[in-house]
């Protein structure tokens, strides 16, 4: 099992709690990201993977890599979806575990608030 990181959406302290679980438990972790995140010198359960510059190439490399039985960290709801389908156990940077059913649920919620916001209703949040 490998515990994968979406290291572009995952906040900083949680970065440092995934690090220290990893060398406790010798727990083989990939971060991925289009840009540099600094990882533990003395970790040698611990990688990063750099990315190229574009929409999603972070994603497609998760996707492409990650294998059904891994876990996976995201905040990002349709890279989740993706996962989860392909038998990748998802949970986000809050915590919150993503099934076949609530991933689903979250992904309309999404869809619906982006159609709400191209609309020019003000949904709050960024």
């Amino acid at each position: 099992m490998i515990l994968w990181v979406d290291a572009d959406a995952t906040p900083r302290p949680v970065r440092e709690i995934i690090f220290r679980a990893s060398q406790r438990l010798e727990l083989e972790t990939v971060l991925v990201a289009n840009h540099r995140i600094g990882i533990p010198a003395n970790s040698e359960h611990i990688r990063f993977v750099l990315v190229e510059h574009g929409l999603d190439v972070a994603d497609h490399h998760l996707v492409s890599n990650a294998m059904a039985g891994d876990v996976a960290v995201t905040a990002d709801i349709p890279l989740a979806a993706e996962l989860v389908e392909n038998g990748v156990h998802v949970i986000s940077p809050r915590g919150e575990v993503f099934d076949k059913e609530n991933v689903r649920e979250r992904l309309s919620i999404r869809d619906f608030m982006d159609s709400l916001r191209g609309t020019g209703i003000e949904t709050g949040g960024p």
